[in-house]
């Protein structure tokens, strides 16, 4: 985990060097040119910058011990980070659109040229800051590569797919930057060009923000995770030598990469305290390799305790 962290943390590090360099770049430029939708782009780029610090803050948090306040530690940190730069991202597209509505009803001239040399190099550079801090595991698993290892084991991080849709929308927006200056250079016109593409690339990101914001959102109130289905480790656990029932059985996230489970299993009437043991540690072993559950807590119990209720005796 500590390794892990340190790869994340670096690759988050190079993002931060190519974002500062865009940011400045776009704002000398964009100011020279006129551009709004260059300006919007750098503005985005800035909100990077932020992100990419507030991830990597968190994954730092991750690396705490628990402690008496803390049982679990700081994995929540980093659904923290990701919920914060998807409201980020919101508040900064609202500026975005604002400006946009106001210069689409009176278009200044654009400077085009200098415009489509730098948001082409802004859209390079985004790219390769996307790819770096891409988590290889999603690679694999989209690519088919051990499907249900990876699936269950290797959960995509919120965290560090908050940075990569920061970039990767960047990427997009600046794409369109180029394409709109490039449009305006070679008519010599159509500046509503430039404000209209910010719009759309105001929308597109919100529209992506809201997406992580709802992810995020998910594990904070404690669903049950993508990819989980409870009947599907209920059956499971059924299928245990030695599991009569299951039952009050809960799985949540307590980040987009650590998942915990508790429930009811009975066991058989007349079994033994070793022989319940077990069974139990039979039943966590199952689900930490078929379902990639973290940590399972399990209460175990006798077939005439489930019968007879809460007045009985647990094993």
């Amino acid at each position: 985990m500590s390794g892990d962290t340190e790869e994340r943390t670096t690759r988050l590090a190079i993002a931060v060097a190519i974002n500062v360099a865009i940011v400045i770049t776009q704002v000398i430029v964009g100011l020279y040119a006129h551009s709004i939708s260059l300006i919007s782009d750098a503005a985005h780029n800035l909100t990077d910058v932020a992100a990419i610090g507030l991830a990597a803050f968190a994954l730092q948090l991750t690396r705490r011990p628990a402690t008496s306040r803390r049982s679990y530690g700081w994995h929540r940190g980093t659904i923290l980070a990701a919920q914060a730069n998807a409201a980020l991202i919101l508040a900064v597209t609202a500026g975005i659109i604002y400006e946009g509505i106001r210069r689409v009803i009176n278009p200044p001239a654009v400077n085009a040229l200098p415009v489509v040399v730098v948001a082409l190099g802004a859209f390079v550079a985004n790219a390769m800051s996307a790819v770096v801090v891409r988590d290889p595991h999603r690679h694999d698993l989209e690519h088919g590569h051990d499907a249900e290892a990876e699936h269950h084991h290797e959960r995509p991080d919120l965290n560090m797919q908050a940075v990569m849709l920061h970039l990767a929308s960047d990427a997009a927006a600046s794409l369109g930057v180029a394409g709109s200056g490039a449009i305006i250079w070679l008519t010599g016109g159509w500046h509503w060009l430039d404000p209209a593409v910010s719009l759309a690339i105001g929308a597109l990101i919100a529209w992506h923000a809201w997406r992580l914001l709802r992810s995020s959102n998910a594990v904070l109130l404690e669903s049950t995770p993508e990819g989980l289905e409870p009947l599907d480790l209920h059956l499971a656990m059924l299928e245990v030598d030695g599991v009569a029932a299951v039952h009050d059985l809960h799985v949540w996230a307590l980040s987009s990469r650590y998942t915990a489970l508790s429930a009811h299993v009975v066991v058989h009437d007349g079994s033994s305290l070793a022989e319940a043991q077990s069974v139990a540690m039979t039943v966590r072993g199952m689900l930490a390799q078929r379902f990639g559950i973290d940590h399972s807590t399990l209460e175990l119990e006798e077939v005439a305790c489930a019968d007879n209720g809460a007045h009985c005796d647990h094993v």
